[in-house]
């Protein structure tokens, strides 16, 4: 008689994933080790910027085949990506293979993008608006699939150039360009059009946004995987790193407004104030390599090569081994991450 092992209790979580280009290969490790956990189920994934493409490569992946359908959706995307980076003209030089893992500060080649990006704008640089990573999310992605989805809720974020406002594309309107917009630096590239509007990176106006999940999702636990340093221990010196501290406070500071409205809700219920059942608290963990991060430049967010890469998906994957060993039996139950001492 065969004996039956029982199936492992299974905990629903929301992921929130930020942006912050080849960094989101970090991402891609943390979601790699929490796909591999059979306990892990998810019922909804919000992105931005390149949290957008990992948001949406998992979203297509869980569609057609559950966890281990995102895991290969994901390694397939990371893999062409790094196929491309090993032939850009953006490579670390020796100097900064001395200095970091991923800068490339003394590049020719990142040099001479920093510089004409300062001069030109993409439309005089980029008449054609080539994206170089158009191709490779047509070819990884079928985005007919994952608007008739009933698998997974994903959400991608964009800015409405003109009115200044946040727009969240759902399941529903999900197309290659709603995640090209979420990740559309206006330094580098046109802005993106969809329906006679005009669109910039999401993360100056959510990176990312959480209420999409607070509103459409039943599980209160999210789970928010963190490619951009918060606490930095040193004053920027360098023009460089001043204006890499700007970027990289002005894509924080909304995640920062949201979590204290989400502190204070959370409160208010606790307290036993929920509005008739209109406001539930919210159970949030976080996933980061902090210490890491902060000494990775603006120009290592453009490093494509494998090696780089490659070292980003292990250290993802540590950090969410360890996110599970110390605080799988909390999901469902309470927050891993004090707001007020994290965000406040």
């Amino acid at each position: 008689m065969t004996r039956q092992h029982p199936k492992p209790e299974r905990r629903t979580i929301n992921l929130a994933l930020q942006g912050g280009g080849s960094h989101g290969a970090f991402a891609w490790g943390a979601l790699d080790r929490l796909f591999e956990d059979a306990r892990i189920a998810v019922e909804g994934i919000v992105g931005t910027s390149a949290g957008a493409m990992n948001a949406a490569v998992a979203a297509y992946g869980l569609t057609v085949g559950g966890n281990q359908g995102a895991r290969a959706a994901l390694r397939r995307f990371w893999h062409a990506v790094m196929d491309r980076g090993a032939w850009s003209f953006m490579q670390p030089s020796w100097v900064d293979r001395l200095r970091s893992r991923g800068n490339m500060d003394y590049s020719p080649g990142w040099i001479m993008l920093d510089n004409l990006t300062r001069m030109f704008s993409p439309y005089q640089l980029n008449p054609v608006n080539h994206h170089p990573l158009r191709d490779i999310l047509l070819a990884q992605v079928d985005f007919a699939r994952i608007r008739r989805s009933e698998e997974v809720k994903l959400f991608v974020c964009a800015c409405n150039v003109m009115t200044n406002r946040m727009r969240v594309f759902e399941r529903g309107d999900m197309c290659v360009d709603a995640v090209l917009a979420s990740a559309c630096l206006p330094s580098l590239f046109q802005a993106v059009e969809i329906d006679g509007q005009y669109y910039w990176d999401g993360g100056y106006m959510g990176n990312p946004p959480i209420f999409p999940i607070i509103y459409n999702c039943a599980s209160a636990d999210v789970v928010l995987i963190m490619n951009n340093p918060i606490v930095i221990e040193q004053p920027p010196r360098s023009a460089q790193a001043i204006l890499d501290r700007i970027h990289t406070l002005s894509f924080n500071s909304s995640l920062m407004r949201e979590m204290r409205a989400i502190a204070f809700v959370n409160r208010l219920v606790a307290a036993g104030f929920d509005d008739g059942g209109r406001l539930k608290g919210m159970r949030i963990h976080c996933i980061d390599a902090e210490a890491e991060m902060r000494g990775l430049g603006a120009s290592s967010k453009c490093n494509t090569g494998p090696g780089f890469l490659e070292w980003l998906f292990e250290l993802g994957r540590q950090r969410s081994d360890a996110f599970l060993g110390q605080h799988f039996e909390k999901i469902g139950l309470e927050s891993s991450t004090s707001i007020e001492q994290r965000f406040l």
